[in-house]
């Protein structure tokens, strides 16, 4: 069996022996090169499983061999070594396709996470197809989540920083999971931090860490969110909620790929890759001053958009059935009645996919024997299907049973706020349900179908009023 072949390319002959010895050590076969022209020579009658290329050459610049690399030859990762302090240089050669980078002065052991992480990659079966759903996390078959996919299937063999942008509740986290989960990462831990919980005086500790005494209360040691990601992915969620103060020394953290915890005189290396997502437009808090530009330019190498459900309502069917076969349970069943689905499709769905998990849930609880109608969906502002929908209820007249609304407090005018809100709501709750019932004879149900609500739900209503059926 042969062993990987690396080609190291690099003008300073000390450093390229430095690589190649490196790299020997670790079993790999080493071709070198000092200029573009010699490393094209070599790309042209041989396959790597990794390229490894300076930034700055005699004929050129590294950049150049890193956009010809990931045009040609898209199962070689390419990686780059840059001077120390250009992290922008660092940053152009990810946006160009490079799988990860190396910073000067070279240190080893940092360099051989990077080269295992490259041989696992170019070991590993390509990415799925567009259109091809790698797992069951990001359902729909719509154009926008096809696209989805097959940019996660890309964007999964790199270690570039990728910003995702997209409403709550669109699943976000959920595209993170799964770039994860793609990546040659997945056996390593996935940890999601919501940068927006965290009380900003204890964020330097939860994110880095602390030595035992490091403060009052530190009783021992402990590791951060990074140490606990090492190796893996760390998701930073609501990214645009950091304060100043701690985006600065996260900044640091993301270029110099090492960290110090709290009492500690050393830092340490963490080998970590970095997916950020945020509701909120992260340029416009740039021009405003609440976000860092330069940790922007850090975090927003590459933008992964997840669309909002009103824009891949093609895929309600499928979200809708899967969402109740898991609310529903094992052995258990849960199906919607009639004009249900194009009930919501006529949703805006504002909280997007989240909401609609809500939705569902509520309406379920509601629905008789696992049936849910229109009714139990509750939707506020949502208007009937067209088609095929029952016409508006008729308005329930008055029935001399039924006792009139409260009248408004005395010596004040007709418009005047009542006095408790919650027993006046319940009285006008009560008199509309009873004047239901007064024209149906007391039949619960046709009541219940004149007030466009479930059964249960009238059920429930009556037993919260005290509404009882007269006696006979």
């Amino acid at each position: 069996m042969t062993s990987p072949r690396v080609l190291v390319v690099d003008d300073e002959a000390d450093l390229r022996e430095l690589l190649e010895i490196t790299l020997v050590r670790m079993g790999l076969d080493v071709d070198s090169a000092e200029t573009l022209r010699e490393a094209r020579a070599f790309l042209a009658g041989t396959e790597y499983a990794l390229v490894l290329t300076d930034m700055r050459l005699p004929d050129g610049l590294g950049l150049e061999l890193v956009r010809e690399v990931t045009a040609n030859c898209k199962a070689t990762p390419i990686a780059v070594v840059t001077a120390y302090g250009s992290a922008d240089n660092a940053v152009v050669a990810l946006k160009a396709g490079a799988f990860d980078y190396v910073s000067k002065p070279v240190v080893l052991e940092e360099l051989r996470v990077m080269v295992q992480s490259a041989l696992r990659l170019s070991a590993a079966p390509d990415a799925p197809a567009a259109g091809v759903a790698a797992s069951t996390r990001l359902i729909g078959e719509s154009a926008s989540m096809q696209s989805l996919r097959a940019q996660i299937g890309r964007l999964a063999r790199s270690m570039a920083p990728i910003a995702i942008h997209g409403e709550s509740g669109s699943g976000k986290e959920l595209v993170a999971r799964e770039i994860h989960a793609q990546s040659t990462r997945a056996a390593k831990p996935f940890i999601a931090v919501n940068c927006g919980a965290i009380p900003e005086t204890l964020m330097e500790a939860e994110f880095f860490g602390y030595r035992k005494g490091a403060f009052t209360g530190a009783a021992d040691d402990r590791d951060g969110f990074f140490q606990a990601a090492n190796g893996g992915t760390l998701m930073l969620d609501e990214v645009a909620d950091l304060p100043l103060p701690m985006q600065v020394k996260l900044l640091r953290a993301i270029q110099e790929r090492r960290v110090r915890k709290i009492g500690a005189t050393a830092e340490e290396p963490v080998d970590v890759r970095i997916i950020s997502a945020t509701h909120q437009d992260l340029a416009h808090c740039v021009e405003s001053g609440r976000f860092r530009q330069d940790l922007f330019y850090r975090l927003n190498v590459i933008e992964l958009s997840v669309p909002p459900l009103r824009e891949r309502l093609d895929d309600l069917g499928v979200l809708t059935a899967g969402i109740l076969k898991r609310l529903a349970g094992p052995g258990q069943q849960a199906v919607l009645g009639a004009q249900v689905l194009e009930t919501l499709r006529a949703y805006s769905f504002p909280g997007n996919v989240r909401e609609l998990e809500n939705v569902l849930e509520r309406a379920l609880a509601f629905a008789d024997h696992g049936v849910i109608e229109v009714g139990d969906l509750a939707l506020k502002g949502a208007r009937l299907a067209e088609a095929g929908a029952p016409a508006a209820a008729p308005s329930v007249p008055a029935a001399p049973s039924a006792p009139s609304a409260p009248p408004a407090p005395k010596g004040a005018p007709g418009d005047a706020l009542p006095n408790c809100l919650p027993e006046y709501l319940n009285q006008i709750e009560r008199d509309i349900i009873l004047r239901a019932l007064a024209q149906t004879q007391f039949n619960r149900t046709q009541a219940a179908q004149l007030l466009g609500i479930s059964f249960r739900q009238l059920r429930y209503q009556m037993q919260k009023l005290d509404i009882h059926a007269p006696e006979p």
